[in-house]
């Protein structure tokens, strides 16, 4: 068939009569735009974003960089192709969230495929490498599994989805492993921490660089299908404790007394944190609260369904091994209930951890307080 088909060709050649067929354009495809390249990281660590678009009259693009206080938006320009583009930076090494914004209509990057899942919204992401982002980048190191397991859920009478991180040697043995239940905030699912959060190379980072003992790592669907506020706070309490735990120590081996058990999240998941572990110091001795905390108009009441936390300071700080507050400067939400938590805590003679750090409220920082926070567990 291959042969017949030259044939024709050497056969039309020779009549003066081959077909002319456009050249492809790099990648393979003679599409308008197929040849845009969106991000392009250049060596100075500026990055350059395009996007093809003819008939848009106004593009811009934004990221987290900007809550970040690491640089400002950009607004686009047109070229005679009908591709906008504008170049951002220097910026620090990390990773970062972006979308453009095209006639007030938000999007992707369609020519990234690095996408940052959400419930609410979608973003793209790209990396800048560098020194600063190493902790978090994917290295030649031995690598853990995150791995998606399905549940039903008494609480909610739904099929729920849980992450679970696992470390490398995980299936090569049969030994039982502390456990970390880290929460995402709102807006996202039990995908955020290993997707834009990167907590799977952060982990594999930190292990094979000796600075954490190997641990589970359980990240559960915080978003309550019902509920807002308290309720849906008092909702996920009574999944995390009827179900979900119960679910990972039937499945998974890990540990299960106090001093092997941590918990930590992230804004919502903050909230989510202090409304469980204070009220049951039986069961964690590692608590941490990213961008989060407790409102002065809230403080009677989360001391009321924190009683058995500060009735007796001096056992509570015998079974509370951390207690580590982070926050960005910027964060103007969640700056003043993490000053508060921590005051709260200070009156009552709970000790704890407070770190400032710059920037808002954004991903940057969640992986850097789990860098952190991770490091100071099962010591």
């Amino acid at each position: 068939m291959r042969n017949r088909k030259k044939l024709c060709l050497m056969i039309l050649a020779a009549m003066g009569a081959v077909p002319s067929f456009a050249q492809p354009r790099r990648g393979g495809s003679t599409e308008p735009g197929a040849n845009v390249r969106s991000p392009e990281v250049l060596p100075d660590h500026r990055v350059t974003f395009r996007i093809y678009a003819p008939k848009a009259a106004e593009v811009s693009v934004s990221g987290d960089w900007v809550t970040q206080g690491r640089g400002t938006a950009g607004k686009l320009e047109k070229d005679d192709q009908g591709v906008w583009s504008v170049t951002i930076g220097p910026l620090v090494p990390d990773f970062y969230n972006y979308t453009f914004t095209v006639d007030g209509v938000r999007t992707v990057d369609p020519k990234n495929g690095l996408i940052k899942p959400g419930n609410n919204s979608t973003s793209s992401m790209v990396e800048v490498p560098g020194d600063e982002e190493a902790f978090e980048s994917t290295q030649p190191v031995p690598h853990g599994e995150v791995r998606i397991a399905w549940y039903h859920s008494s609480v909610l009478d739904t099929m729920r989805s849980i992450r679970v991180y696992t470390p490398p040697e995980y299936d090569r043995g049969s030994a039982r492993y502390p456990v970390f239940y880290l929460l995402h905030g709102s807006g996202d699912d039990d995908a955020g921490w290993s997707t834009v959060g990167r907590a799977g190379f952060i982990l594999d980072n930190l292990l094979s660089a000796k600075k954490i003992k190997p641990m589970v790592v359980v990240m559960p669907n915080g978003s309550m299908p019902r509920g807002s506020g308290t309720e849906a706070q008092d909702l996920f309490a009574r999944e995390l404790l009827e179900n979900v735990m119960p679910y990972v120590e039937k499945h998974y081996r890990v540990l299960t007394d106090r001093d092997h058990r941590a918990l930590a999240g992230l804004s919502m998941g903050g909230g989510q944190t202090l409304r469980v572990a204070p009220a049951h110091p039986e069961l964690f001795a590692y608590v941490g609260v990213f961008s989060s905390g407790v409102r002065q108009e809230m403080t009677g009441d989360f001391e009321k369904r924190s009683a058995a936390f500060f009735e007796n300071p001096e056992k509570t700080n015998k079974m509370m091994k951390v207690f580590w507050i982070g926050v960005g400067e910027k964060d103007q939400g969640a700056n003043p209930g993490a000053k508060n938590t921590a005051q709260i805590l200070k009156a009552h003679g709970v000790k704890y951890e407070f770190h400032e750090s710059e920037g808002g409220h954004t991903w940057i920082n969640w992986r850097h307080y789990l860098n952190d926070y991770a490091q100071l567990l099962f010591r």
